[in-house]
């Protein structure tokens, strides 16, 4: 094994140890708020930049395929993946509102916002955040550090205790993993 990933993957989980205690609570809390909205028959909506909108991606695939257990598809929507939204309302209004627009279009009281940003500081996400506290839904983030200025927006915000932006998105997608596993123990199993 090289040098460079034996180092990379050492600091990565070093930063996951980190992450046990600064993030558990912050994650089993938008667990069970998920999982209450969820059974609720209300919906998750999840979007980020760059890698946050990948790794959005992959969380809302998680609930409406599936994790590890069978069980019923859920409604969870990642605002990244609709590249004409994106590009008409980049064009149209600015790229500050493309989760903007979605979030005023989708969300409704009681469903579940989820905002990514590993600097806590990218405008279209804070924008964005700001229309889904005014739309009634219950809004967490996922972060880095001090969480930034989502941090101060949002009921509810994991934060990685690391600088590097690697190892952030390596820690969102563990956190992501493990609120789906909780998702998936809230709902009845049904048969494939």
């Amino acid at each position: 094994m090289s040098a460079v990933v034996a180092q990379h993957l050492k600091e990565s989980a070093e930063v996951k140890l980190r992450a046990i205690e600064a993030t558990a609570p912050a994650a089993e809390e938008i667990a069970r708020k998920l999982s209450a909205a969820l059974l609720a028959g209300k919906k998750m909506l999840v979007f980020g930049n760059g890698g946050s909108a990948a790794d959005a991606q992959h969380f809302a695939a998680e609930l409406v395929g599936r994790f590890e257990k069978e069980r019923q598809a859920l409604p969870a929507i990642a605002l990244t993946t609709d590249t004409s939204i994106l590009t008409a309302v980049g064009n149209d209004y600015g790229y500050d509102d493309v989760f903007v627009r979605q979030v005023a279009a989708l969300a409704q009281p009681g469903d579940v916002v989820i905002a990514m940003s590993t600097s806590g500081n990218s405008p279209s996400v804070l924008k964005a955040v700001e229309v889904a506290r005014k739309k009634g839904a219950w809004v967490a983030g996922f972060s880095g550090m001090t969480g930034g200025k989502l941090k101060t927006l949002v009921e509810c915000c994991v934060c990685v205790p690391s600088p590097r932006t690697a190892h952030i998105q390596e820690t969102h997608i563990a956190l992501i993993h493990a609120i789906c596993a909780i998702v998936d123990n809230a709902f009845v199993p049904v048969e494939a």
